[in-house]
């Protein structure tokens, strides 16, 4: 049937990502290992998940692609920034997440993805430094240096569209302040004035991708996309956002599990989470201010689906702790202890324990995909500002809390929210609601 609004996934599309470290690295080597046929894109939702369409006699089953015009993956050009100059190929061999075989079949094509100088500033990881890094006189000069590689990027791969991904690490926690923050102007006067307190780099690698009319997706929890001036920038753009941290092992697990206790009704007592990680993002996330931005993201699961205003005697005055651990021998092996405390019948306690042996990129990859191609195609469809149907592939989904909108963190109403978007994106009625 014919697609309602969305153009045609015609041409190249530049996925340029922020970092080229452990998960950009298994996502580049993936795609480009799936296009040879030499391996499956496991974990993908646009790759593998059917939606049914339809209803009574006309109801089917259909691949995202039959429904909507999602680009091919063949159509895909990989670019990147980081502040490491090693090119996709020795950065996939260093970061020990895919083995030889895995990497070696698509070499030519990994060392070609030499990444540009990164927007970088060593306060907000200071557990980095790298010496690929741009020489910016002020934050406006970053923005200004990002928008001049985003279009030099797309004429010489001659690239139709672009979306922009940041896979880099957990910035430092930047409080939102109303007078920098709050509107377009004041961002952009801050960033000319060279505020770098306020003014992360990420928030300059997102202002210079919607200003260069590409969609820009947050993968990690930093305060970025989540603000009142980047909204208005994207409605400006008429460009989508999405946002933030990428929904990868023990939040996947508790925005799943959390609405069994829900909607059992059960009492909840505690939940204590703890994870060991030894990548990366582990090193730069035992820097406590760094943690802290980590921390916010991944305490805000819970609140949204438990919700002791609806269920007073059942979750009210929990006890809800996360914890990260640097623990270098697991490199990118991630392992996600929980232990919870619920009560049943009569406020007898009851235990849960969750040990989630994963592996951080490889479980991060297949999100990215997804999030990529749902962007670009939210982009065609002219959907614009927060997508709020990505929320099932982030760890803390984007939401307007200035006007008190609580976010969805529940895994299940998520998939809803999912499934209607690409419905409606493919000219269908969006036929299920969230209750």
């Amino acid at each position: 049937m014919e697609k309602k609004n969305v153009k045609p996934a015609s041409g190249k599309l530049g996925v340029m990502c922020v970092g080229l470290g452990a998960v950009a690295t298994t996502f580049i080597t993936g795609v480009l290992m799936v296009r040879k046929g030499l391996s499956k894109p496991v974990g993908s939702m646009t790759q593998y998940d059917k939606i049914r369409v339809g209803k009574g006699e006309n109801q089917k089953y259909l691949p995202y692609k039959e429904i909507v015009p999602i680009a091919d993956l063949n159509d895909i050009v990989f670019g990147a920034w980081d502040v490491f100059p090693e090119n996709a190929y020795q950065s996939a061999v260093h970061c020990e997440v895919l083995k030889e075989k895995d990497i070696e079949p698509v070499k030519d094509e990994l060392v070609r993805i030499v990444p540009m100088k990164a927007a970088f500033d060593r306060n907000f990881a200071k557990r980095l430094d790298g010496s690929n890094v741009k020489d910016a006189a002020t934050r406006w000069d970053m923005v200004e240096q990002l928008r001049e590689d985003i279009r030099r990027f797309k004429a010489e791969n001659n690239c139709e569209r672009i979306v922009v991904l940041w896979a880099a690490s957990t910035e430092i926690y930047v409080p939102v302040c109303e007078e920098v923050h709050g509107t377009l102007a004041a961002l952009e006067k801050a960033m000319k004035a060279d505020d770098r307190e306020h003014v992360a780099p990420s928030m300059c690698y997102a202002y210079a991708a919607l200003a260069e009319g590409a969609p820009f997706i947050m993968g990690a929890p930093n305060t970025t996309v989540d603000i009142p001036a980047m909204w208005e920038m994207a409605e400006k753009t008429k460009m989508p956002i999405a946002g933030k941290d990428f929904k990868t092992g023990q939040t996947l697990v508790k925005s799943g599990f959390a609405p069994i206790i829900g909607t059992r009704c059960l009492g909840l007592s505690g939940w204590f989470s703890t994870n060991i990680l030894g990548n990366r993002d582990g090193l730069v996330l035992d820097e406590p201010a760094n943690f802290h931005t980590k921390e916010v993201s991944k305490l805000s699961t819970l609140e949204s689906i438990l919700e002791p205003e609806k269920q007073p005697d059942l979750y009210t005055d929990y006890y809800h702790k996360v914890r990260i651990n640097y623990y270098p021998p697991r490199n990118d092996n991630k392992e996600g202890w929980d232990n919870i405390d619920i009560f049943g019948w009569m406020g007898y306690p009851m235990q849960i324990k969750i040990n989630f042996l994963c592996r951080d990129s490889i479980l991060a990859a297949p999100l990215c995909l997804d999030l990529v191609l749902l962007s670009d195609l939210a982009a065609r469809a002219g959907r614009y500002g927060i997508q709020r149907f990505l929320s099932f592939f982030l760890k803390s989904p984007m939401h307007d809390y200035t006007q008190g909108e609580m976010p969805v963190n529940h895994l299940f109403q998520q998939y809803v929210m999912l499934k209607n978007a690409i419905r409606e994106m493919g000219g269908y009625e969006a036929d299920e609601t969230i209750d």
